[in-house]
């Protein structure tokens, strides 16, 4: 295993200076894997100095064999242990502020009694001022069940909290949304779908997340028939349109097209699902799916549960079956979402010339990437400890920056698709290289270039019913007899 951020530890650490040093500290985390990030001196006192010293490690049995080893030198005494990444959630990551102030009377009469009064008559009067005069404009639901939640599964939705505080982070410190976690203590569809129904007149979105599948397929798509308010599932379309961008750089890098080349992809459920489904609408024609029983095939449906037997129906031309090692020989694209080292660098081997492949299972991929590596042209994981992360975080911010500024009630594939060639663009083809094939996290340059691609989209498709925020002047605070 590599040592990793998320189990960074600090150790407060005491040295008797006359019988050991920093540097037999240092020898002994270091003999036992352990990386050091920082290592501070906190106090100083006639031989006894204090030290801070902060670690990347593997897992938590890592930093309980650190702790021993520093306890283990004559001289050092450990007096605490700090867990980083638990420290960062201490009180949750995410909290209210208010936008205006409240300094006297007459502030608090304004944004409280009797003036709220004057704005909630206003949006009674013209329920669209809704998007203007309050939270709506600019704030989106994260829900979850907490069913399948990252590589952890169905760990319920006190558990789900802290990855649906942390989505909602990201969507304020890439997109400027303002995201609020909504952990639902239930699996029924039915009532998912009646509790979202009843608190969506206070968001301008919602993104599901972490619902297993088959039921977030009827969650998401009852929930777009029947809301006038944009839903996302992240955990299907997310992954699409970053899958789709990548694909489209990497393809430029192999001089293939997308409308010319075989693509395997492994895990049917929502991703896969998605994925398959976004790369049809770029102009992918040959596709087979893989679930656990082999390849999805039209001529082999009997029983199948109907979002996947109507995937089945629109992939494999070449009704391919058998297994998933039978069917990636001579293909040009693997994609995988589904479980680590099912495949290993021989299969890829078998693969057509200038290969690509996308293992994306975490945190251990469907195949070694620097064994993939040998044999693929370009090869992407959805780590962040080797090149080409396919994150999700490239996506959701900027498309729903986009979705909330042009007041659009309903995500279309066609939406789906200029996202991800909007992620794509931001990659020159100068800068494209094996190993940078879609931004980083980080590129402050994809939020907006997203976002822009979605309005104009949505423009093209003439589905806005309500003025974007820029085209709105003051008159539409009021109603005909206040102006």
């Amino acid at each position: 295993m590599r040592t990793s951020p998320s189990y960074t530890a600090s150790y407060r650490v005491e040295i008797d200076e006359s019988r050991a040093s920093i540097a037999k500290v240092v020898d002994a985390v270091t003999e036992v894997g352990a990386q050091v990030r920082g290592l501070d001196v906190a106090e100083s006192n006639r031989g006894r100095l204090v030290i801070d010293l902060t670690c990347d490690l593997e897992n938590s049995t890592h930093r309980r064999s650190v702790r021993a080893a520093l306890k283990g030198i004559d001289g050092v005494f450990v007096s605490s242990t700090a867990d980083q990444t638990f420290l960062s959630h201490v009180g949750g990551k995410i909290e209210i502020r208010s936008k205006v102030p409240l300094r006297n009377r007459d502030d608090l009469s304004r944004a409280y009694t009797p003036g709220v009064a004057r704005v909630c008559t206003a949006i009674h009067d013209m329920p669209q001022k809704a998007h203007l005069l309050t939270m709506k404009a600019n704030t989106v639901a994260v829900v979850s069940d907490g069913t399948a939640v990252l590589g952890l599964g169905d760990i319920g939705p006190e558990a789900a909290l802290p990855v649906m505080e942390g989505k909602a982070v990201l969507f304020k410190e890439f997109g400027g949304v303002d995201a609020w976690p909504v952990v639902l203590d239930t699996k029924d569809t039915e009532e998912i779908i009646s509790i979202v129904k009843a608190i969506a007149p206070a968001y301008g979105g919602i993104n599901l997340e972490d619902i297993s599948a088959p039921r977030c397929f009827e969650i998401e798509e009852r929930l777009r028939a029947e809301l006038d308010i944009p839903v996302f599932h992240d955990d299907q379309h997310g992954t699409a349109i970053v899958v789709l961008s990548a694909l489209i750089n990497a393809l430029k890098l192999v001089d293939k097209k997308i409308e010319d080349v075989r693509i395997v992809v492994s895990g049917v459920g929502a991703a896969g699902n998605a994925i398959i489904r976004l790369l049809l609408a770029q102009g992918a024609k040959d596709i087979v799916g893989y679930g656990r029983s082999g390849a999805l095939a039209a001529d082999e449906t009997e029983g199948m549960h109907p979002t996947r037997k109507a995937l089945a129906e629109a992939t494999n031309p070449r009704l391919v079956h058998g297994s998933l090692k039978e069917g990636v020989r001579d293909a040009d694209v693997f994609i995988g979402v589904s479980h680590g080292d099912i495949l290993d660098a021989q299969d890829i081997a078998t693969m057509a010339d200038k290969a690509i492949v996308f293992a994306l299972a975490n945190p251990t991929p469907e195949v070694d990437p620097l064994g993939a590596a040998q044999h693929a042209a370009v090869v992407a994981t959805g780590r962040s400890d080797y090149p080409n992360q396919i994150n999700n975080v490239l996506a959701f911010p900027g498309l729903f920056r986009g979705l909330l500024d042009a007041k659009v009630k309903e995500i279309t594939t066609e939406v789906l698709r200029v996202a991800a060639v909007a992620i794509a663009s931001v990659i020159s083809d100068e800068e494209l290289s094996p190993s940078y094939i879609i931004p980083g996290v980080f590129d402050e340059r994809v939020a907006p270039a997203v976002s822009r691609a979605v309005r104009q989209a949505v423009r093209d498709l003439e589905t806005i019913d309500i003025p974007i925020q820029e085209d709105i002047d003051n008159r539409g605070l009021f109603s005909a007899d206040e102006r």
